[in-house]
């Protein structure tokens, strides 16, 4: 393909260009993906570690969410990952609240709130290296209130967690 040297003077912005051509090494897409909230409230014990069951599927755009069984995400492509979760434990008291990531079982991400009273919102992210078999990744919970708390849920914005392929 001829490359034409195209003159200051002679460039009209408004002009129309249709290309024909392909460009190599450019683009890509963040999948695979998903996103998945709660149907209802979620109890979690006092004082456990907690999987969180995020049971409705937003988008799941290369079904690598199971959000029926065992409530991970297991991306068949290995890359870097951007992972979010956030929850939304209410209460009218104080106590204390991790929201966790784990990969494949261990933790990789966690995040500490104090609650002084009222609803808190706890966010969690990061971003991990997923080798695109057997990684998974899922999200936890712990609070210390001294009795069972309700997880916000019923709405895709109040209890969280997806993730998607970065590209690189």
């Amino acid at each position: 393909m001829a490359l034409t040297k195209l003159q200051a003077e002679s460039l009209n912005l408004a002009d129309d260009f249709t290309f024909t051509g392909t460009v190599a090494g450019a683009g890509g897409n963040n999948r695979p993906a998903f996103h998945a909230y709660l149907s209802s409230d979620f109890t979690i014990p006092n004082s456990t570690n907690t999987k969180v069951q995020f049971n409705v599927e937003t988008f799941d755009t290369d079904n690598c969410y199971d959000n029926s069984t065992n409530y991970r995400f297991t991306p068949n492509v290995a890359g870097k990952y951007y992972v979010y979760f956030h929850t939304l434990v209410e209460s009218g008291n104080t106590f204390d609240i991790y929201a966790k990531i784990n990969k494949n079982g261990s933790g990789i991400a966690e995040v500490p709130a104090y609650n002084n009273g009222s609803a808190e919102g706890v966010n969690c992210f990061t971003t991990i290296d997923m080798n695109g078999t057997t990684d998974y990744l899922e999200a936890y919970v712990w609070q210390n209130f001294g009795a069972s708390k309700n997880i916000a849920g019923s709405s895709p914005w109040k209890s969280r967690f997806g993730a998607y392929k970065i590209i690189t």
